[in-house]
């Protein structure tokens, strides 16, 4: 896979202006990093994956995840751009012309952000078939009804990804059919209040929250798509995400590890290094191992995506690999700094909180075994 360097010297650059002092006040007040985010947005970042006819620099997903591992290994958050780069795949290959044309130039520029992705839903999690939103047709409009949980950056966005049931359940011939999928003007429906939005105050500053829609109206020209298709585009999306989620991952890990050998190596205590010690090198070392072993398979799985392939084991692996190996990183960080580790200015226990997430979110572990088992193996589906 190409490694971007010019591109990730840059991104280091743009994060120099923003360390560890930054994101420690926004995670203490919990407050979104809208500086942070435009400057990623003002150096043309948040529009690498829109073509070029659209005002974007029409780089593939490699390059995302080079920028998003950058800004990880760097100390910020890339929680708080990373949903405009794996749901914009789905505008891209599934969205009309018109869709295209209406919305990706104003994205590019940063007139519009395209932040949010629902999906997840109190009563079903993970169990996407099980839904309930509605969109029922009316005319040249969907009426729109339920509700989302785990929304992050809604209120920051002025779009969102919307996957509904069109049609009930009972009357589909194949669990997967019946849902779509919609573009929708969230600051429209917000002042139209048919759309409602409460955050969720989580242990990391992820602006997080559940999402209520009420009688909320979408022309029909913002289906993406065909109706009743919305989950097959879904899953497209959902590789997208994994190996982008793998790719922050892989870049918090290389923080946690750099952090780590480098504190080992300065401490001094009994006249020596802590370093000097094996029980300090080892976990340092093994987690280091871990993480190669991960970024590797994340490349493996990026080919795959940018080849046009089947790459759903891949980036399954790939997150759950890379999530285990940014918490091995970060446990090894925290050991190695004793209790400096848990003091904030050191700044690793809010890393420490944010990479823990990615082994629940945005797929639990046992989700992404329960795949691997069913659809690599062949084995039983488990319940």
């Amino acid at each position: 896979m190409q490694d971007y360097t010019a591109i990730r010297e840059e991104v280091a650059k743009l994060c120099a202006a923003f360390p560890g002092p930054y994101w420690q006040a926004k995670d203490k007040r919990r407050e979104y990093p809208s500086e942070f985010v435009a400057a990623l947005g003002e150096a043309g970042y948040l529009a690498a994956l829109i073509p070029e006819e659209y005002g974007g620099a029409g780089l593939p997903l490699s390059a995302a995840a080079a920028i998003l591992e950058e800004i990880q290994r760097q100390g910020c958050n890339g929680g708080a751009v990373h949903a405009q780069m794996y749901v914009m795949g789905t505008v891209l290959r599934h969205g009309s012309e018109e869709q295209k044309a209406r919305y990706l130039p104003r994205v590019a520029t940063g007139e519009l952000r395209l932040q949010a992705f629902g999906v997840t839903e109190p009563t079903s999690g993970t169990d996407t078939l099980s839904l309930k939103t509605t969109a029922r047709r009316e005319g040249d409009h969907y009426i729109v009804n339920g509700q989302k949980l785990w929304t992050s950056r809604a209120e920051h966005s002025d779009l969102m990804i919307l996957l509904a049931r069109t049609t009930p359940r009972e009357e589909v011939a194949s669990r997967t059919e019946g849902l779509s999928v919609f573009l929708v003007d969230m600051k429209e429906a917000l002042a139209a209040g048919t759309l409602s939005i409460r955050p969720i105050d989580t242990m990391m500053n992820h602006a997080t929250t559940e999402v209520f829609f009420d009688n909320m109206r979408i022309p029909a020209a913002n289906l993406i798509g065909e109706e009743g298709k919305g989950f097959r585009y879904i899953l497209s999306g959902m590789n997208a995400e994994r190996l982008l989620i793998a790719a922050e991952c892989i870049g918090d890990a290389k923080w946690f590890i750099e952090k780590a050998s480098g504190y080992a190596k300065e401490r001094v205590l009994f006249g020596r290094p802590i370093g000097q010690n094996q029980g300090v090198q080892f976990p340092i070392a093994r987690a280091y191992a871990q993480m190669r072993a991960a970024e590797l398979l994340v490349h493996d799985g990026i080919a795959k995506y940018e080849a046009g392939e089947n790459a759903g084991a891949e980036a399954n692996m790939a997150k759950m690999l890379a999530a285990e190996a940014s918490w091995a990183a970060g446990e090894a960080c925290i050991q190695t700094h004793g209790g400096f580790g848990f003091a904030a200015e050191y700044d690793i226990e809010r890393k420490f909180r944010e990479t823990r997430l990615y082994q629940v979110a945005p797929i639990s572990t046992n989700m992404i075994l329960s795949y691997v088992a069913e659809h690599v193996l062949g084995m039983p589906r488990s319940y």
